[in-house]
């Protein structure tokens, strides 16, 4: 299964707490924000989302 991830850095603050989360190195800070760098490496276990406290990560089946 594919997943689509995104990040909207409108909201995202840069606290690092989704690349900190993220079993398989999805996320990395650049200009502090957060970035998709690997998204086809997501298995949609959400750990992001969950620790964004700002809902700026969106997780959907592709």
């Amino acid at each position: 299964m594919a997943y689509n991830v995104t990040v909207d850095v409108e909201k995202c603050v840069g606290d690092g707490e989704c690349v900190d989360v993220c079993p398989v190195e999805v996320y990395e800070l650049q200009d502090s924000k957060a970035v998709v760098v690997n998204g086809e490496e997501c298995l949609g276990c959400e750990s992001c989302v969950e620790v964004c406290e700002q809902d700026a990560i969106t997780i959907e089946e592709s």
